[in-house]
């Protein structure tokens, strides 16, 4: 039963369709598209919100919080970037995993979403199986992620990570990353002077169920060292290790 509230969202389901699989949030503003994407995720067990623009999708995902997102980036008031951009800058809401969905294929686009922390990327057309494998693997790596046992708080002379607040301090200064530089800073320091190629990050930060590539991690890797000397402080101790990847080293900047 598809039911719409005044906001434009509708919200899809029965406590019977309401199963372990989760909720997933559609931002789509193509009635047929949300419909057909509706349909082949209830099949599967999951809960379906879906949110017609980019100012209900805000709303919906900081009420809901929700197991995942489908994100058309052609959506009416706020664009899927912006949307997302948002999302992954929020504490509340910076874990959801995003899947950017849309009928643009340029590699730009792509790159762009991914440094906006964007976890997976869907051109249309696609299959309805390709989009419920992409949503089981996200998810599956977001579980993955709560649950490996990483230590929740990381400290290398003045820089401080905190995972379970998502916070990032130097010299007592917090600085503002994406989920995604987070989480690349955080897997860095973690193993101070081990070196991480490119393809190792990209499964670790990445994972590789989705169009990321390498140079991905070199554009994440220059956005993380420029923040920090916008902010008027010392640079993480990230090296690049050349031709093969990068390493951190405690209290030493990187080039």
């Amino acid at each position: 039963m598809l039911r719409a509230n005044q906001r434009g969202s509708s919200v899809v389901g029965t406590a019977a369709a309401r199963s372990a699989q989760g909720r997933v949030l559609v931002v789509e503003d193509e009635p047929d598209v949300a419909e057909l994407i509706r349909y082949n995720l209830t099949r599967e067990g999951y809960e379906v919100v879906v949110a017609s623009n980019g100012a209900d999708a805000l709303k919906t995902a900081r009420e809901l919080l929700p197991a995942v997102i489908l994100l058309d980036i052609m959506v009416p008031q706020l664009n899927g970037w912006e949307v997302c951009r948002r999302l992954k800058q929020e504490a509340d809401t910076s874990a959801i995993p995003v899947i950017m969905v849309t009928g643009r294929v340029e590699e730009g686009d792509k790159v762009l979403g991914f440094e906006l922390g964007a976890d997976d990327y869907v051109t249309k057309p696609f299959s309805p199986r390709e989009l419920v494998a992409r949503i089981r693997a996200v998810v599956r790596r977001g579980r993955q992620a709560e649950s490996s046992g990483k230590k929740t708080r990381l400290t290398a002379g003045e820089l401080q990570i905190d995972r379970e607040r998502f916070e990032v301090t130097m010299q007592g200064q917090p600085v503002e990353l994406t989920r995604k530089e987070f989480e690349l800073l955080a897997v860095l320091v973690g193993t101070p002077g081990r070196v991480f190629g490119r393809d190792e990050l990209l499964d670790l930060v990445w994972g590789r169920d989705g169009f990321v590539e390498p140079r991905t991690v070199d554009v994440h890797v220059a956005r993380l060292r420029a923040k920090f000397i916008a902010a008027k402080l010392p640079p993480p101790g990230v090296e690049t290790v050349r031709g093969v990847g990068y390493r951190f080293r405690d209290g030493k900047p990187g080039p």
